[in-house]
């Protein structure tokens, strides 16, 4: 695929490449990691300062205005860094559920912050038994005086340990996995009746179960219309996956870069090992596989804002499931290139390979996806 960023879309690329050149060595993100927040409040501050967590928001709040492809040129580099901080959750997937749920003045209220970078939100949308489907949603939330009561359990939210707000789908009506039903709640993680309990992730980040204990909310912590936010949910979900897509591509980049020079630099019977024809025609494959993970970045990257359609369904799912197979192949072919050193805690492959299995697992993975796409080609 033919692509090229015009000249904006390359200066915003080009300056969250050199602020996490500067900014973000492998050393200083295992420092990151072991921190209570697990990221750097200081990059944080940083992308604020650069406009970075304003680009997928309208300029009436702050924002740069931009699309898929500006928040695609972001998160490459992110995900070359290795970047710890929320900005997939609390910018693109947060920031996303209120901008086309919320009215005028929740957006006002919260939107504003996350463009600033002041207010960092996460998304409790998964459950326990829900196993990919967002619709899948026991957490009830019922009528309780002039607002709600909420009730039940979210499972793996990134960044909700720290969250200034977090996002919540409960159920107003209807059965526990049908997509009409579900509403879609802000509510600051200090409310009466929310626990919060933390831990590490396998690729370095932090995250939260959450339990919801009879939790009093007012009507207007309710993002849109009562039992109506299934479909906000999947659009949005949507623009995640393309931003994680996106992310990947960085990923899999420098993943290939350290193969490729450790494949030069590690000696065997006195030549490199990449002398070896067996290892040329492995780091090929891996190139190929990026290569053709990259194009569909691109191609989910331009469906990530255009209207719900099946068709964006179909591409969205394709480039997650084409994303998810080539980031497993490159994990698996780099650490055996590699050898013992590729799966040490203290070598930056495994923590791109770790991250790389990560992503194929977040919102879906590539089998997820491959049924999704068959489902939606028998359809159509």
């Amino acid at each position: 695929m033919d692509f090229q960023l015009n000249e904006e879309q390359q200066m915003l690329q080009d300056t969250v490449a050199r602020l996490v050149r500067g900014e973000y060595s492998f050393e200083k993100r295992l420092e990151f990691s072991e921190t209570e927040a697990g990221y750097s409040e200081a990059f944080w501050a940083k992308l604020s300062e650069l406009g970075l967590t304003a680009v997928p928001f309208s300029e009436e709040l702050g924002g740069f205005g931009g699309g898929g492809v500006e928040v695609q040129s972001v998160m490459t580099e992110l995900g070359r860094g290795l970047c710890l901080e929320p900005y997939l959750q609390s910018v693109v997937f947060g920031g996303g559920l209120i901008a086309q749920a919320g009215n005028d003045s929740q957006r006002e209220q919260w939107l504003t912050g996350i463009a600033s970078g002041e207010l960092k939100a996460a998304v409790a949308l998964q459950e326990p038994q829900s196993f990919y489907d967002l619709n899948d949603v026991e957490t009830r939330a019922e009528k309780s005086g002039a607002g709600y009561q909420l009730n039940g359990r979210k499972a793996v939210v990134i960044g909700g340990h720290c969250a200034d707000l977090i996002l919540v789908s409960a159920r107003t009506s209807g059965d526990s996995r049908d997509a009409d039903g579900i509403s879609l709640f802000a509510l600051s993680p200090d409310t009466a009746g929310v626990e919060r309990r933390s831990y590490p992730t396998i690729d370095g980040a932090k995250g939260c179960d959450i339990v919801l204990n009879n939790v009093q909310v007012g009507a207007d912590a309710l993002l849109g219309g009562e039992g109506q936010a299934g479909a906000v949910i999947e659009y949005q979900s949507g623009r995640a996956i393309a931003a994680l897509c996106a992310e990947a591509v960085g990923v899999m980049e420098v993943a290939n870069e350290l193969t490729l020079d450790y494949l030069k630099q590690r000696k065997q019977f006195g030549v490199p090992i990449g002398k070896f024809q067996v290892l040329q025609h492995r780091m090929v494959d891996m190139m190929s596989e990026l290569e053709q993970a990259r194009s569909m970045a691109i191609l989910a990257a331009s469906v990530a804002d255009a209207e719900q359609s099946d068709e964006r369904r179909r591409i969205l799912a394709a480039a997650k499931n084409v994303i998810g197979r080539s980031g497993q192949f490159i994990s698996e072919n780099g650490i055996q290139s590699h050898g013992g050193i590729g799966m040490t805690w203290e070598y930056n492959f495994a923590h791109y390979a770790k991250r790389l299995i990560t992503i194929n697992h977040q919102l879906g993975d590539d089998d997820v996806h491959l049924e999704r796409y068959a489902r939606l080609m028998q359809a159509s």
